[in-house]
């Protein structure tokens, strides 16, 4: 039987707790073989959905299939062909990195030959054979993540997930780990990462962003920076704390933050002269500035698409 076009659908997914609505609706076609990303705040729903994905949670209502099998009916067999990595270090500290990776492998039932085989691949790959015999407590938080990563792929999984992996390590050792990322998406894994930082976001292929459980945009992160909802303007005054105070009031600016020693202000897309329009605001408070309009970022869509969601109350597709 052939592999799906897509690794993961949703379809209205729901998850409640009570009166608490943790993810609503969600409707999602995420592609096989493809990073894809959920980008949110805490408590958007993103560790919830995961859940869900790896049969953890039962959904409340809607659908949800993985590898081409529901999440109800299928939740043993998903688990048999997913690899999960949590945020927070997961395996045994008193035990060594070599004997955690043998103790992940009975638990998956391989073959001591196999198992054996692919921990001295595994110990190659992750940079991990010099502290082989080493306590996992003893590790840094980069060579922890390595043998996390190592410990969700020992199976060959069809399926990497990762809630938010990179949260307590550098930055040298987040790019790293992405490298091995794309490796493993190469190799013909798919793979959904969770994270809170936008450097991380941009490199998926696809991204979702959630926000109070809801779709608030999804798409290529270079398509969702061409079709937002918004322009990014940049302000340079001499009383930059008082500007932005002026900015915000006004009822055409979406969000204002400092960005150094300058301003990074978002309008609403439809004005025809922005930078003019900014620029007048604040003479009539008695400042001058100078205004550019400039590229957004991701950072600019996570903004726009969450506070329109807000507003609205209702998801937000971006086009």
């Amino acid at each position: 039987m052939s592999e799906p076009d897509y690794a993961i659908q949703t379809a209205g997914l729901t998850r409640s707790f009570g009166a608490l609505v943790a993810v609503d609706h969600l409707t999602l076609d995420l592609p096989a073989r493809r990073i894809s990303g959920f980008l949110g705040p805490n408590g958007s729903g993103k560790s919830t959905t995961i859940r869900m994905l790896c049969g953890l949670v039962r959904p409340s209502a809607g659908s949800a299939s993985v590898l081409g099998m529901d999440v109800r009916r299928h939740a043993n067999e998903i688990r048999q062909r997913i690899g999960y990595m949590t945020q927070r270090f997961s395996l045994y500290e008193d035990l060594t990195v070599r004997e955690n990776l043998d103790f992940l492998g009975e638990i998956r039932s391989l073959s001591r030959r196999r198992l054996r085989e692919r921990i001295e691949e595994l110990l190659e790959t992750y940079a991990l054979r010099p502290m082989a015999d080493q306590r996992a407590g003893t590790l840094s938080g980069g060579q922890k993540q390595r043998l996390a990563l190592a410990g969700a792929v020992l199976h060959r999984p069809d399926l990497l997930i990762l809630d938010e992996p990179t949260s307590a390590v550098d930055p040298q050792s987040r790019r790293e780990f992405w490298e091995s990322l794309f490796d493993l998406c190469d190799q013909g894994t798919t793979v959904l990462v969770s994270t809170h930082f936008m450097d991380e976001a941009e490199r998926c292929h696809e991204l979702a962003i959630l926000d109070r459980g809801m779709l608030a945009a999804f798409g290529a992160p270079e398509r969702l920076m061409a079709g937002i909802d918004a322009a990014t303007l940049v302000v340079w005054s001499d009383q930059q704390r008082r500007a932005a105070a002026i900015l915000a009031a006004s009822a055409e600016v979406k969000s204002v933050a400092q960005i150094g020693s300058a301003l990074r202000v978002l309008v609403r897309r439809d004005l025809e002269a922005p930078c003019e329009l900014l620029r007048e605001v604040l003479s009539r408070a008695g400042l001058s500035a100078r205004v550019e309009a400039v590229r957004p970022s991701l950072e600019d869509v996570f903004v726009a698409a969450t506070g329109s969601l807000r507003s609205a109350a209702r998801p937000r597709e971006m086009p």
